[in-house]
C-alpha cells in the first residue's frame, strides 16, 4: 500500500494521471499505435486516391474497391455488395465474441471539386470534392481495423473486428439498407468518428431527418397562345415552397427545413404540365420532425389544390436522431488525452489561416486542443447521420478530429482542399489511433462493454427501431 501510495504521489507531482499511466503500460495500445504509424504511408496514399476520385452516394465504385483491395491485402475477409448496394461492403477477421465493428465512409458531395491549395479553384468545374472529409474517414476506419487485425492475429485479443464500408451517407443513407439486411445485428458495439475542426470525444446527439419528393402534375399548354388550357405544375410548386416558407415562422427553434427544387419546366413558352422538388425536414428529436413532416405534406396537398393538379409524395429516406453513449465517451476521452494535440507546421498553420482569410473568418489557424468531456445536450444543433439509426440497433461510441481550421464553413471547397493534403492525413492518423486504442479497451474488458451496452439499453426504452425507408433495393440509378 505504502509502495502505491508513493507512486500516487510522484504521478500528481507529474502532471500524469493514474489513467494515463495506466495507457503507458497497456502494451496493446502501444501496439495499435505503431500499428497506424507503420500503416500511416499506404493510407495517406489511400486517402489521396479517394480524395482525387470524388464519387458521390452510390457511385463510389473505385473508392470502394480500393478499400476492399486494402482490406484484402491485410488479410480481411470480405463481402461485398451488402444491402443490395454494390458499394457496401464488410470485412471481417477473427472468430467468435466480442464482436466489435467499426464504420467507414467514402462519398463525396457535388459541385464541390477543389484542388489542395488554400482559395477556392475547382479541379473539374461543377465536380465533386470531399467537403466532409470522407476520403479521411473510411480509410482512418479501416487503418485502426487493421491495427486490431493485427493484434487478434498475434493471439494478444480474443474476438472478431468489422469493417463496415457504408456508402451514400451524404444523400440517400446507405446504412439504412444496410441495417435491414441484418449487417449490425450480432456487434456488440460499435465505433465511428467524423472529420472535424476540434477534437473531443463526441457525446452530442444528431437531427433527426426526413427526405421525400412532392410532384406536381398539371396539363401542358402554349403558354401565350391558350395559358387558359393549361393546368400550370410549375404554379403548384411555387404556391408549395410560399407555404414551406411561410410556416418556417411558426415552428421550433430546433427545426431545419431544406428544398431542392429539381425540375420546374423545360422552356419558357409551355405551361409545364410536370414539376417535382425534394424536400427535407429535421429536428432535434424524431417526434418533433414527424410533426413538422406531415403538415408540409398537408401544404403540398394546399398547393395542388390551389393550382389545380394532380399530385404525388414519395419517401425517399429518413434517419434517426443518433443515440449518445457517454460511457464509451468517457474512454475515448480518457485516450484522447493520453495521446494529446496533434502538432502542426507553420506551413500548415499559414494554410489554414489563408483557408480563414478566404472564407471570412479569424485568422486563428488549426486548434488541436483536447476538448473536455461536454455536458450532452437535449437539443444539440448541427447535422445528420445514418450513423444515428445504427446507434438505434447497436451501442456506438463516437469521436471527432481535427481535419480542417476552427470557424471553416464545412461541406465547402475549405474542407476540400485540407482533406488533400497533410493537415487532413494528420487527423487521420490521429483517429485511427484513438479508434484502435478504444477498441482495445472494449476488447480487454469486458465490465466496459457490458457498461456500454447498459446504457445503451437504458437510452433506447422500449423504443422499437424501425428505418424509414420505402421497401424495395435502394435508389441506385437516380439522376444527379
Amino acid at each position: 500500500m505504502k509502495e502505491l501510495y508513493i507512486f500516487l504521489v510522484a504521478l500528481s507531482l507529474s502532471g500524469i494521471t493514474f489513467a494515463q499511466a495506466h495507457l503507458h503500460d497497456n502494451a496493446n495500445k502501444q501496439a495499435v499505435i505503431t500499428s497506424v504509424d507503420d500503416q500511416f504511408a499506404e493510407l495517406r496514399d489511400l486517402s489521396d486516391r479517394i480524395w482525387s476520385y470524388g464519387e458521390v452516394a452510390f457511385r463510389e465504385t473505385k473508392s470502394s474497391k480500393d478499400l476492399v483491395a486494402y482490406a484484402k491485402a491485410n488479410g480481411f475477409t470480405v463481402t461485398e455488395g451488402v444491402g443490395e448496394i454494390p458499394t457496401a461492403f464488410v470485412a471481417e477477421y477473427g472468430s467468435g465474441k466480442p464482436i466489435i465493428g467499426i464504420m467507414g465512409e467514402f462519398d463525396a458531395l457535388p459541385g464541390l471539386s477543389q484542388k489542395a491549395v488554400p482559395m477556392k479553384a475547382p479541379i473539374h468545374m461543377g465536380g465533386a470534392g470531399h467537403g466532409c472529409g470522407h476520403n479521411l474517414f473510411g480509410v482512418a476506419s479501416l487503418g485502426a481495423a487493421t491495427a486490431i487485425k493485427n493484434l487478434i492475429e498475434e493471439g494478444k485479443l480474443k474476438g472478431t473486428v468489422r469493417f463496415y464500408g457504408t456508402p451514400a451517407e451524404e444523400k440517400f443513407f446507405g446504412k439504412l439498407w444496410m441495417i435491414r439486411a441484418g449487417v449490425f445485428d450480432d456487434v456488440d458495439v460499435m465505433m465511428d468518428w467524423h472529420p472535424s475542426a476540434e477534437i473531443k470525444a463526441d457525446v452530442q446527439s444528431s437531427l433527426a431527418l426526413v427526405d421525400f419528393k412532392v410532384e406536381f402534375y398539371g396539363q401542358a399548354a402554349h403558354a401565350s397562345g391558350d395559358p387558359w388550357n393549361g393546368r400550370s405544375a410549375s404554379d403548384a410548386l411555387e404556391l408549395y415552397t410560399n407555404g414551406i416558407n411561410f410556416y418556417r415562422e411558426h415552428v421550433k427553434p430546433t427545426v431545419r427545413i431544406h428544398y431542392h427544387i429539381q425540375d420546374a419546366g423545360k422552356v419558357v413558352n409551355v405551361v409545364p404540365d410536370y414539376s417535382r422538388i425534394w424536400t427535407r425536414v429535421r429536428d432535434t428529436k424524431r417526434e418533433g420532425m414527424e410533426k413538422v413532416w406531415k403538415r408540409i405534406e398537408e401544404i403540398a396537398k394546399g398547393a395542388a389544390i390551389m393550382a389545380d393538379v394532380d399530385y404525388k409524395i414519395s419517401l425517399i429516406s429518413g434517419i434517426h436522431e443518433v443515440l449518445v453513449n457517454r460511457t464509451g465517451g468517457a474512454k475515448v476521452q480518457q485516450n484522447l488525452e493520453f495521446l494529446g494535440s496533434i502538432e502542426y507546421t507553420e506551413d500548415e498553420q499559414n494554410f489554414a489561416k489563408q483557408i480563414q482569410k478566404a472564407t471570412n473568418k479569424p485568422e486563428v489557424g488549426l486548434v488541436s486542443v483536447i476538448n473536455p468531456l461536454e455536458a450532452t445536450q437535449e437539443h444539440p444543433m448541427g447535422g445528420s447521420t445514418d450513423v444515428g439509426d445504427v446507434s438505434f440497433v447497436v451501442p456506438v461510441i463516437r469521436l471527432g478530429a481535427t481535419t480542417a481550421p476552427k470557424g471553416t464553413p464545412w461541406h465547402s471547397w475549405a474542407v476540400v482542399a485540407c482533406s488533400g493534403m497533410s493537415i487532413g492525413h494528420k487527423g487521420m492518423a490521429y483517429a485511427a489511433k484513438a479508434l484502435s486504442m478504444t477498441m482495445v479497451d472494449l476488447y480487454e474488458d469486458a465490465a466496459l462493454r457490458e457498461a456500454v451496452k447498459a446504457e445503451f439499453k437504458e437510452r433506447k426504452g422500449d423504443y422499437q427501431y424501425k428505418g424509414m425507408i420505402p421497401p424495395g433495393p435502394p435508389p441506385l440509378d437516380y439522376e444527379e
